[in-house]
């Protein structure tokens, strides 16, 4: 689990580091958005990953690691709408904005290395194109749940969901920069 947890710190450096360069470049606009159009954001890179993956070929120069990247900013982003509300003013330092960003992929690792932990590191044997495919699942759950005004009878809530996406992202991430002969 060592090893887990290393890689994850890696990938979480990289994302970290295009957050931080995007952040600069275009400030905190993202916190006008609602929840509901940050999981809509979301699903459009898990759908291109798809969509890569079942033509294999693509027409755009950025690749699925970079839509993957996307996916975990996208999500620790939305974490911190579900907590704030949108804002069309930038209420937020980058101080106070990169804090709450770690702060959501720290809650995902925490979470990842509970389940890593019962479940013996399964994910290491799966594919990235399953990983794709639970990302969109756990997309499709969320817009229910936000169809259904947040509310759950017997499931986890929208927060769930998205620390789970963050930990596919992150998986399928470490398969990229880690393993040479990847199972698509």
């Amino acid at each position: 689990m060592q090893k887990t947890n290393e890689q994850y710190d890696h990938v979480i450096e990289i994302c970290r580091s295009i957050f931080e360069k995007k952040m600069k470049d275009y400030g905190i606009a993202w916190r006008i958005l609602r929840a509901t159009s940050m999981t809509d954001q979301i699903y459009i890179k898990a759908q291109r990953i798809r969509s890569i993956e079942d033509k294999g070929t693509q027409q755009i120069d950025d690749d699925i690691r970079s839509e993957f990247i996307g996916i975990i900013n996208y999500c620790s982003m939305a974490l911190i709408q579900l907590e704030l509300g949108p804002s069309e003013t930038e209420d937020l330092s980058s101080d106070e904005t990169l804090s709450k960003y770690f702060g959501n992929l720290q809650t995902a690792k925490a979470l990842m290395m509970r389940k890593n932990h019962d479940y013996g590191e399964a994910w290491r044997n799966m594919r990235i194109s399953s990983y794709t495919d639970l990302i969109l699942m756990k997309l499709k759950r969320t817009k229910q749940i936000e169809d259904n005004m947040g509310k759950t009878i017997a499931s986890e809530g929208i927060d769930a969901n998205y620390l789970d996406m963050i930990n596919y992202a992150v998986f399928a991430m470490i398969k990229i920069e880690f393993e040479e002969n990847i199972k698509k």
